[in-house]
């Protein structure tokens, strides 16, 4: 399967208070964002990983063009997006067809659920296979309603269901004619593309994690250090 990470933002937030290394490269128990995923990655058996970064974090790019060295599996896009909207639909030019992962860079999971959710999504016969979480613990969450069988059916701002986005989205080239609609009609962040999978008729499958953390905050890195050390 081919996997994919968002990692072109600023990481505005994080530079207020006072964290100086560029979001992807922010380390969580001694391992930066970014590596720790392509490492996932790479033990779900990943066939391409692309990475889109912006062209302003001269460290990042460094950094990932070191990796591409050592594995070829990456393929890296460097261009400044308006919105992470914009930049999956720059990695939606060069991923090819077939089933794929995205995620964004600061998402902070457990690998053994992701591993099953891979698996889960790599069987499933829908369209989108969204992980979501009952832990709530954001500024603006993405709240989504489902049916008793998960099925999808909706994605509120301000409606709180049960569940809310994680980040990690699984999904195939059906959803590459959306995304390009979106693009034309002037749309951007990624929960609109989202709304837009539903109104179009796509079928989309919630996969609960237990937690799953956005480091968005200087005080989300302990955060995520001692969820990822709490057995």
């Amino acid at each position: 399967m081919k996997f994919a990470i968002l990692a072109a933002g600023e990481g505005s937030r994080l530079s207020r208070e006072g964290v100086e290394t560029p979001k992807p490269l922010v380390k969580v128990n001694g391992e930066a964002m970014i590596d720790r995923l392509i490492r996932i990655f790479n033990n779900c058996e990943a066939e391409s990983i692309y990475i889109i970064t912006n062209n302003l974090t001269r460290f990042t790019q460094q950094h990932l063009h070191r990796l591409q060295e050592s594995d070829s599996k990456i393929h890296l896009i460097v261009k400044t997006t308006p919105s992470s909207m914009h930049s999956f639909y720059e990695l939606r030019q060069v991923m090819g067809d077939g089933k794929f992962c995205l995620t964004t860079v600061d998402t902070i999971f457990k690998e053994a659920e992701f591993r099953q959710y891979i698996k889960e999504w790599k069987e499933s016969q829908e369209d989108g296979m969204m992980a979501v979480t009952d832990f709530i613990d954001d500024e603006k969450p993405l709240y989504i309603a489902t049916t008793q069988n998960l099925t999808i059916t909706g994605f509120h701002d301000d409606v709180p269901q049960h569940y809310i986005s994680g980040g990690i989205y699984g999904l195939n080239e059906k959803s590459f004619p959306v995304i390009d609609k979106c693009i034309k009609e002037g749309q951007s962040r990624m929960r609109n593309f989202q709304r837009q999978l539903v109104k179009d008729g796509l079928q989309l499958k919630a996969y609960p994690f237990s937690k799953i953390l956005d480091v968005d905050h200087a005080s989300d890195i302990g955060k995520a250090e001692k969820f990822l050390s709490d057995q």
